[in-house]
C-alpha cells in the first residue's frame, strides 16, 4: 500500500510539474509541447521502476514500420501506454473524447499537439468531419495516428470485441497498421491497487499492410493482439 501511494503521489506531482513548466510552450511551435509529452513518458518509466520495481520489456523493435505512413492500434489497460508510447514513436496523434479538451491546461495541451476529438455515441457535425480530420492529420504530418480499438481501458483478463471505428480508419487511410499488445494492467489496473515487482511487456507486432477489407482487417488485428496478450499475461 505504501508503494502504491508513493507511486501515485509522485507520479501525479511530476505530471503537474511538467505541465506547469511547459506552459510557455503553448505559445511556441508545436514541437516544444511535444517534448513535454515525451518527458511525461520518461517520468512514467522512472516512477514505475523506482516506486514499484517494475521491469519493462520491449519485444519486436524490428517490426516497427519505417519510411512510410502508418497508424498504431494498441491494446489499452492503463494510463501507461498513453504516456509511454510517446517515447518509442514520433509523438503519436491521439484520438480522444471531446470532453477532455475542455479541461483547463490539460485540454490546452491536447489541442496544441493536434489531438483529434470525437463525441462518443453521438451524431454531430464534428463526428461527420472526423474521418476527414484524421486524413488531413496523417497527410500533413510525419507523426503516426494512434488508436485504442478496445475503446477504453479494460482489465487484463477482459477481451471485448474491437470497435468498428478502427476498421473504418484503416479503410479510410489506406495505410499500414502497427499493432501493439501491452499487458500494463498487470501492474497498473484501471481499478484497484497497483502491483509491484511485476513485468510490463510491450509487444510490437508485425504490421498489417493496407489493402485488406475492413472486416478482414479488424478480425486479424483483434486476433493478433489478443493472442499476444494471452501469451504475455
Amino acid at each position: 500500500m505504501i508503494r502504491n501511494n508513493l507511486f501515485s503521489t509522485f507520479f501525479f506531482i511530476g505530471i503537474i510539474f511538467i505541465s506547469i513548466i511547459f506552459l510557455p510552450a503553448l505559445f511556441l511551435p508545436q514541437r516544444a509541447v511535444l517534448y513535454g509529452g515525451k518527458l511525461m513518458g520518461y517520468w512514467t518509466i522512472f516512477c514505475l521502476k523506482f516506486f514499484l520495481s517494475t521491469k519493462i520489456i520491449i519485444k519486436g523493435y524490428e517490426n516497427i514500420i519505417d519510411n512510410e505512413k502508418f497508424f498504431i492500434a494498441s491494446s489499452h489497460q492503463s494510463m501507461f501506454e498513453t504516456f509511454y508510447l510517446q517515447t518509442i514513436f514520433n509523438s503519436p496523434v491521439f484520438i480522444l473524447k471531446k470532453e477532455l479538451l475542455l479541461i483547463p491546461i490539460f485540454g490546452w495541451y491536447l489541442k496544441k499537439i493536434g489531438s483529434i476529438a470525437i463525441k462518443r455515441n453521438k451524431v454531430s457535425r464534428d463526428n461527420l468531419d472526423f474521418f476527414d480530420n484524421i486524413s488531413k492529420a496523417v497527410s500533413n504530418s510525419k507523426r503516426p495516428l494512434i488508436i485504442f480499438p478496445q475503446g477504453t481501458r479494460v482489465l487484463p483478463d477482459e477481451r471485448p470485441p474491437f470497435k468498428k471505428g478502427a476498421s473504418k480508419i484503416y479503410e479510410k487511410l489506406q495505410i499500414a497498421c502497427q499493432p501493439i499488445a501491452i499487458n500494463s494492467g498487470n501492474v497498473w489496473p484501471k481499478k484497484g491497487i497497483k502491483k509491484h515487482n511485476q513485468i510490463i511487456t510491450i509487444s510490437i507486432l508485425k504490421p498489417i499492410s493496407a489493402g485488406l477489407s475492413k472486416d478482414e482487417f479488424i478480425k486479424i488485428l483483434e486476433n493478433n493482439i489478443y493472442t499476444e496478450l494471452n501469451s504475455i499475461n
